[in-house]
């Protein structure tokens, strides 16, 4: 027997890597988004948010009061646009949290809500801490 003429097409194997890279990067819920700089209010008497739904909108809010989704920092004119866009794209039903950091002005935070409203959207919630670890 001879060895002349095998090969070994590797195409097939190389399309399945591609595709299994191309889910786990689809899927993997990036933590780095949350900016870590914010520092939220205590909320003791609040309610959990548990079992996040996927829909959510994850809105962050400064202490200089800039405006920013996934890190990404917009004005206010950028922001209610992607509202828009959003609302366009899967309805009025996707609910938005407002992380706002502890030293932001109102009228920043209330800023957010306004677009939130102005656009149709009614499913808003804060995020705060319920203890910080140094109380535990």
């Amino acid at each position: 027997m001879s060895n002349e003429g095998c090969e070994l097409d590797m195409t097939p194997m190389i399309d399945v890597v591609f595709q299994l890279m191309i889910f786990f990067i689809v899927t993997i819920k990036m933590e780095a988004d949350i900016n870590p700089d914010i520092v939220l209010e205590k909320g003791p008497y609040g309610p959990i948010i548990k079992g996040e739904d996927p829909r959510m909108l994850v809105v962050e809010v400064d202490r200089r009061g800039s405006i920013s989704i996934h890190n990404a920092h917009m004005n206010t004119q950028v922001f209610k646009q992607i509202m828009r866009a959003r609302v366009n794209r899967v309805g009025h039903n996707f609910p938005v949290l407002i992380r706002g950091d502890q030293r932001a002005k109102h009228a920043d935070i209330r800023k957010v809500m306004d677009i939130c409203s102005g656009v149709g959207i009614w499913k808003i919630q804060f995020a705060a801490v319920k203890q910080y670890a140094s109380e535990m």
